[in-house]
């Protein structure tokens, strides 16, 4: 019998903990013991009967997971074994880490920064600016660059992986499916460029899973204990941004949100987090650096009259924006003394150039 084969049907029996399965194979010895011998020798080795020690049970696993091993070894897939020094250690802190990972990439899942951002899948201008600019500097002001951690889903989720992709750091989609497929289809593209990038695709189902709506609140647990941290971009007061945030928080890892207002549908969810003292407040990374206490790189400042030329009257918008944070068309109009058409083009023109965003609530504030 092959390792591979009796790691894979050994991790795919249901109810395994590892505290659970390193027991068993402290007594059995190894895998392939465990196959071998009777169901009751099994139960004397044990000291107890199980369900999990049927021989029809057990030769129903290896017959899956001869056909799982096959593909795994064709598709170039990592099938990486609780057992095995790659397993991410952090993981495996976890009490219901899965026995088995499939990856398909290079990705160390040992890095030493891991931080996964989750959020709603009707993500706004709002979630997905600041993930965008959360990543970025990330990339820019840290000391060791951090593998982004998602799922791959609509919304805040992709635009984690895009924004890691263009900040030219390493990301991870930890998926709810095998990996004979990609869902969802659209993000085909984004996935293939993470694997090739140095990221990569990860799982606990075999390829002989089908998708269902169970499979996505479950390895929610793996985005979580994957990572140091946990960032909640945008949540509504429902949803599996917030179930992997309380997973987080139970798994001991640092949990953080970012407040929105209290009228935003899309904010609820982050609001109460950081209400009933699940997650910290962060508004940049920067403050999620200072609160991690992640080493930075020595970086200077650089405001944007710096590296754009910027007519006076454009320069107003900025240091307005700069030391307000945000102002409407009225405030902009109130305070600086444009006609109001001129001052709407000028802003029309400053979000095109990306030195401002314009967010919901006719409101504008610095990228």
């Amino acid at each position: 019998m092959e390792p591979l084969v009796s790691q894979i049907a050994f991790s795919s029996l249901r109810s395994l903990s590892p505290e659970l399965a390193d027991a068993i194979l402290d007594r059995t010895g190894s895998e392939e013991a465990f196959f071998r011998l009777s169901e009751s020798q099994l139960s004397a080795v044990m000291g107890f009967a199980n369900r999990l020690f049927s021989q029809k049970v057990r030769d129903e696993a290896l017959e899956k997971a001869r056909s799982e091993a096959d593909f795994v070894e064709s598709n170039s897939i990592r099938a990486i074994y609780f057992r095995n020094p790659d397993y991410p250690h952090r993981l495996l802190q976890c009490d219901d880490a899965p026995l088995m990972l499939y990856m398909l990439g290079d990705c160390d899942l040992n890095s030493r920064r891991v931080v996964s951002i989750v959020g709603t899948r009707h993500a706004t201008a709002y979630g997905c600016d600041f993930t965008e600019r959360f990543v970025r500097e990330l990339s820019d002001i840290m000391a060791e660059k951090p593998v982004i951690v998602s799922g791959l889903a609509y919304g805040i989720d992709i635009a984690a992986h895009r924004a890691a992709l263009k900040a030219g750091l390493p990301t991870i989609a930890v998926v709810a499916h095998g990996l004979n497929t990609v869902y969802p289809p659209a993000h085909r593209p984004t996935a293939v460029e993470m694997i090739r990038s140095g990221g990569g695709m990860l799982t606990d189902y075999p390829s002989s899973a089908s998708i269902h709506k169970g499979n996505f609140l479950a390895r929610n647990r793996i985005v979580a204990g994957l990572a140091d941290a946990l960032v909640v971009a945008e949540s509504a007061s429902k949803g599996g941004a917030l179930v992997t945030a309380r997973l987080a928080a139970g798994y001991n890892r640092d949990v953080f949100a970012l407040p929105g207002r209290t009228s935003d549908r899309y904010s609820a969810g982050c609001n109460a987090l950081i209400a009933d003292h699940v997650a910290g407040l962060v508004s940049s990374a920067a403050d999620f650096a200072s609160q991690m206490r992640w080493p930075t790189a020595e970086t200077v400042p650089i405001q944007p009259s710096l590296f754009q030329e910027l007519a006076p009257e454009e320069q107003a918008v900025i240091d307005l924006l700069t030391d307000r944070g945000e102002a409407t068309l009225n405030d902009l109009t109130a305070r600086i003394d444009i006609p109001t058409p001129r001052l709407m083009a000028m802003l029309i023109d400053l979000e095109f150039r990306s030195l401002i965003l314009a967010i919901p609530g006719g409101r504008y504030r610095l990228r």
